[in-house]
């Protein structure tokens, strides 16, 4: 079982690394066809998306974990168990928002490379939860675990609205940039009100999410 989990962590960060590659390259070159100057501030933007941030880090928990099933016996870590929490709800929930909210919407990163956008919205937040279900070495993990898992959107969601309307948007021609439709202000009559339910409303999709994943590892203990 270990074996196998170890195989599979290390597929699907190779996989999702290929994903984010893919779809960078791809962007890279509408970029260039859109005479974009500025390719850096597009770079950030990229990697300023929750779904590739969530993306990378399950790159890293699938190379770490892999790492602990193959050398290590028993139990991981609890900082693991927590990272790996806070990953497995952060990719969890970018599977549900993006399949109900924004699938079929062109998301400002550039023409969208199909099968990339399959795996790092569908097949890897899939992957995760299997693995925090079945995959060896998960402990009970206390309700308060929930608290550090809330912290990262928080900082992202600021770190969005904050940047958003001093960052332009060299691809489409304006003159703020924000990663999704739902958080610019601009989109909608009621501005940022608009936005904060969508805040609230991701802020509580991911805490019931982080919820039902504390209340797995309580429930369902993994084979070490």
């Amino acid at each position: 079982m270990r074996i196998l989990f170890a195989v599979l962590r290390i597929g699907i960060a190779v996989a999702v690394i290929a994903a984010v590659v893919g779809q960078l390259n791809t962007s890279l070159s509408y970029w260039a066809e859109k005479g974009v100057e500025h390719v850096w501030i597009s770079v950030v933007n990229f990697f300023s998306f929750f779904t590739i941030e969530s993306n990378v880090a399950t790159v890293a928990v699938g190379l770490v974990g892999a790492y602990f099933l193959l050398a290590r016996k028993g139990e991981d870590p609890r900082w693991f168990n927590c990272f790996r929490l806070g990953v497995v709800t952060y990719m969890a929930t970018t599977g549900i928002v993006y399949n109900l909210l924004l699938r079929g919407i062109e998301l400002p990163q550039g023409a969208t490379l199909g099968w990339s956008n399959e795996i790092l919205h569908v097949v890897a937040p899939i992957y995760m939860i299997v693995d925090w279900i079945f995959a060896p070495g998960r402990k009970p993990l206390e309700w308060k675990a929930i608290w550090g898992v809330v912290v990262f959107p928080i900082v992202w969601a600021v770190y969005t609205l904050i940047r958003g309307p001093f960052t332009p948007d060299e691809v489409y021609g304006k003159s703020v940039w924000y990663p999704y439709p739902f958080l610019n202000p601009t989109l909608s009559q009621n501005g940022y009100l608009s936005v904060a339910f969508y805040v609230v409303l991701i802020a509580a999709v991911i805490g019931l999410v982080a919820a039902g994943a504390i209340w797995v590892s309580r429930r369902r203990k993994a084979t070490v």
